[in-house]
């Protein structure tokens, strides 16, 4: 029964971890464009975006949602698992090469600036601000969309959809509060940090949901997820010192 319990704790705090950082992130992505709509083109064609977007995602959540539900468990595990494994490995390919200094760091700033740039080319016309809305909309919807995936692929392989569901309104409430008090200065998120964090989590989970799959039994059953966390911590970590080392010589080489 101990060990039983600890398993499942282990369980839902990578859970809740992964859906908490990952919903945050997508959301100081969001707020960063609503923000610059707001700011340049008006707040009413700004929360107009954001409320048709978020109808849609609902819509979509209610059209597809059911379906991973009716899906038998081993396969929904597989599809599960390779669908997270997708995920992380591409937050993580991004995050490794931004700290290793292959790629600039993501700035929420520049974001910011080169939306209002693009909304001030836009010329106003009158009655509805069709750019606006399309702007607000286009950023809620996307960055939207992968927090939906997250909460869906996560909440329903592990069988907690509303732990998830939770998890995720809670990081966009806390992430929208904090944004309203800092308005645009969202650059100072450690983004890239929580970005390699949940590409190390989703890997973890989207190779314990393969596993599962395939009817593997992993050592110590759901605890085994913090030690694959671990193991993909220490590897990323050791990969982002290879490359920085890479770069150092090749920066040298050049000199």
């Amino acid at each position: 029964m101990m060990v039983a319990t600890t398993a499942s704790v282990s369980s839902v705090t990578v859970l809740v971890l992964a859906v908490f950082l990952a919903s945050a992130v997508e959301m100081v992505e969001a707020l960063t464009i609503v923000f610059a709509v707001g700011h340049t083109r008006g707040w009413r064609w700004a929360f107009e975006g954001v409320i048709v977007a978020l109808a849609a995602l609902a819509a979509l959540v209610a059209a597809f949602g059911p379906t991973l539900v009716q899906i038998p468990l081993n396969w929904l595990r597989l599809i599960v698992g390779g669908v997270l494994l997708i995920f992380g490995l591409q937050w993580l390919r991004k995050a490794v090469m931004r700290s290793s200094g292959l790629k600039a760091k993501h700035d929420e700033d520049a974001i910011y600036a080169e939306t209002v740039a693009e909304l001030t080319a836009e010329q106003f016309t009158a009655g509805r601000d069709h750019v606006a809305f399309m702007m607000a909309f286009k950023g809620v919807f996307l960055e939207g969309l992968e927090v939906v995936i997250t909460v869906l692929t996560l909440g329903t392989s592990a069988h907690r959809v509303g732990l998830a569901a939770a998890v995720a309104a809670a990081a966009v409430v806390l992430v929208t509060i904090v944004g309203m008090i800092v308005a645009k200065q969202l650059s100072s998120v450690p983004e890239n940090a929580m970005k390699t964090t949940v590409g190390i989590m989703l890997i973890s989970y989207g190779t314990f949901w393969v596993g599962e799959g395939l009817s593997i039994r992993w050592p110590g059953s759901d605890s085994f997820l913090l030690a694959l966390v671990a193991i993909y911590a220490v590897a990323v970590y050791g990969l982002i010192l290879a490359s920085r080392q890479s770069v150092a010589r090749t920066k040298e080489v050049a000199a």
